[in-house]
This record gives structure tokens, C-alpha cells and sequence, in this order.
């Protein structure tokens, strides 16, 4: 079993920043993929992020290209993502995610979940 436990998120005006955090335990948490997903009020869920467990490879959504940043310590059992130039739309719950694929397949091989972290970004 592997555990993902979230934190960062909160309430930020838009154009902030804020960084999330992903801590990965378990077992597998140092060569599995990492990622991001989130879900917004009436809206279906969306691919945000992912990273390699080398860390050598990342995915990002077309929303977040340029503003946000995946990122993995050197025990890769952490993984961040740098949220910049934040906008109204970025409000979502902020999941992370843990499989074993390639980075942009992570939506079809998720095999772990945590349970979320709250984002707001004001007007």
C-alpha cells in the first residue's frame, strides 16, 4: 500500500503563488510516478501535472504550461508543484496521484489517490 498525504493548498488573490506539496510513503513511493489532478465545483476532473520517478520526465496540461512547475526531491517521495501567476479558474481541489506509467498516462494508471488539498484563487 502506498499513502499520499497533500498540503499547501489554501486562498491566494489572483496572480499569486502558492506551492503544493505530495508526501509519498509506502510501498513503491520512490519509483512510481507522480501527479497532479484536480477537480473544480460541476466540472470533471483534469490531468494537471505529472513527473517520472527520475524525475527526467513531465507532463503538463495546456492550462497550467509556463505557470506551473512539477518538481521532485532528491528521495523522490515528495513531489511539489509551484502554482505562479494563479487565476480565478485555477480554484480546484488539488488531488495527487501515484502509478506506474509513462507521465502522460498517469490518468489511466493511477493506483493511488490522496485525499486532496482545498485551492482558491480570488478576483
Amino acid at each position: 500500500q502506498m499513502q499520499l498525504v497533500e498540503s499547501g493548498g489554501g486562498l491566494v488573490q489572483a496572480g499569486g503563488s502558492l506551492r503544493l506539496s505530495c508526501a509519498a510513503s509506502g510501498r513503491g513511493s520512490s519509483d512510481v510516478t507522480l501527479g497532479w489532478f484536480r477537480q473544480a465545483p460541476g466540472k470533471e476532473r483534469e490531468f494537471v501535472t505529472a513527473i517520472s520517478w527520475t524525475g527526467a520526465s513531465t507532463y503538463y496540461a495546456d492550462s497550467v504550461k509556463g505557470r506551473f512547475t512539477i518538481s521532485r526531491d532528491n528521495a523522490k517521495t515528495t513531489v511539489y508543484l509551484q502554482m505562479n501567476s494563479l487565476k480565478p479558474e485555477d480554484t480546484a481541489v488539488y488531488f495527487c496521484a501515484a502509478g506506474w506509467t509513462a507521465v502522460r498516462y498517469l490518468p489511466t494508471g493511477v493506483k493511488y489517490r490522496g485525499q486532496g488539498t482545498q485551492v482558491t484563487v480570488s478576483s
